[in-house]
């Protein structure tokens, strides 16, 4: 019984701690509660959307050349079924969610979508595999979800923002996640089944991830720069409301802490 419940532990810890970090990074307006649940249950709804995706893609190409490949595996069915179902999931849950209503909050809803996704993934093959599984894949693949949402929602929001290239940001928000689950999965299958050179190639994953890491938290970093500067426009806006209405009542604004940003 203790042993099951440590694969449990194992297999959702890493999935509540990176909810945590980027919950706390959600510097100047937190999201509901409501909508991150939302947001973490339509990640787990996407599993069985993503089943979908790929059983219609092993229909089509499961008898050619091209299934037999590493390719076949880490692109068509991994990263491109399980990203695009997690952006059809952002479009039906969150686009039109009231409460997405700032720079950072692109980012905060992918990443819950992602780790809802890599949560019913992870709870699956740590209990099939074991503890050693569930260790690799919290130093891997549970951050790997968290990244590619990182990237995905940080183009949701430019698109949200800038309606005038929406679909130009959604396309590339779409592809940037799929190129980069994509070839997180595929370094790591070629250096499994590649073993004279696995090592060389598992050195190039590495560095690879530490690159996503990089470019993931530049996209945090820019949305809260983002999101304070739009926090700041709407607070002198709504100051410039009170002096021309003679009115003086309490703004959302003023509770702000303009200094959370730079904050841990």
């Amino acid at each position: 019984m203790l042993y099951y419940f440590l694969l449990f532990a194992i297999a959702i810890l890493p999935v509540i701690l990176l909810m945590i970090y980027i919950y706390r990074q959600d510097k100047y307006q937190k999201e509901p509660i409501k909508s991150l649940i939302k947001a973490f249950i339509g990640g787990m709804i996407a599993i069985p959307l993503d089943i979908l995706i790929v059983t219609g893609i092993d229909f089509l190409l499961g008898g050619t050349v091209l299934a037999n490949t590493v390719f076949f595996s880490a692109f068509l069915e991994a990263g491109i079924p399980e990203e695009l179902s997690k952006f059809l999931i952002f479009i039906i849950f969150i686009w039109n969610d009231k409460n997405f209503d700032e720079y950072f909050d692109g980012i905060v809803y992918a990443t819950f979508i992602g780790l809802g996704f890599a949560c019913v993934e992870n709870i699956e093959y740590v209990f099939q595999f074991g503890f050693q599984t569930g260790v690799v894949r919290a130093l891997l693949s549970v951050p790997g979800h968290f990244l590619f949402g990182v990237v995905m929602g940080y183009f949701f929001s430019l698109a949200k923002f800038h309606p005038e290239k929406r679909g130009t940001y959604l396309i590339s928000g779409l592809m940037l996640a799929m190129l980069a689950h994509g070839l997180f999965d595929w370094l790591l299958m070629v250096a499994s089944v590649l073993p004279l050179i696995g090592g060389i190639i598992y050195l190039v994953f590495l560095w690879g991830d530490i690159k996503l890491w990089k470019l993931g938290l530049k996209y945090i970093n820019k949305q809260q720069e983002n999101s304070r500067r739009q926090a700041q426009e709407a607070a002198l806006q709504d100051v410039e409301k009170q002096i021309h209405s003679g009115l003086n009542y309490d703004s959302e604004y003023r509770k702000i802490d303009w200094n959370a940003g730079d904050k841990w």
